[in-house]
């Protein structure tokens, strides 16, 4: 008889932990949720969360200097006019080799 009733023990227990399961996965599948039954860590947390990169772009002005070639023609024109006036007056940049940190060790 002993043997009859733990077979019927350890059925009912399987049954339950069946169940269970199927409760389980039923309430993730309907809430969304991710089932993560080895207790791993996972990045489900992170990747559900809204993305918010439209949001942080649209706290910066619209910049259309950045966007216009001409504009861009133009400022890329007033810097090499610059720095030519620089080296008229040999204050532009040094020759490769010829900078402070060269200088500073003697060479």
């Amino acid at each position: 008889m002993s043997v009859g009733s733990s077979l019927g023990g350890s059925l009912k227990k399987v049954l339950a932990e069946a169940a269970v399961r199927g409760v389980t996965e039923a309430r993730a599948r309907i809430f969304g949720h991710l089932l993560n039954p080895t207790g791993q860590r996972s990045a489900h947390k992170v990747l559900r969360k809204k993305l918010i990169g439209d949001k942080v772009a649209g706290w910066y002005p619209y910049d259309i200097n950045r966007d216009d070639p001409l504009v861009m023609g133009r400022k890329e024109q007033e810097r090499l006019n610059r720095l030519e006036m620089l080296k008229r007056r040999q204050k532009g940049p040094p020759k490769k080799g010829q900078g402070k940190r060269a200088k500073k060790s003697g060479r």
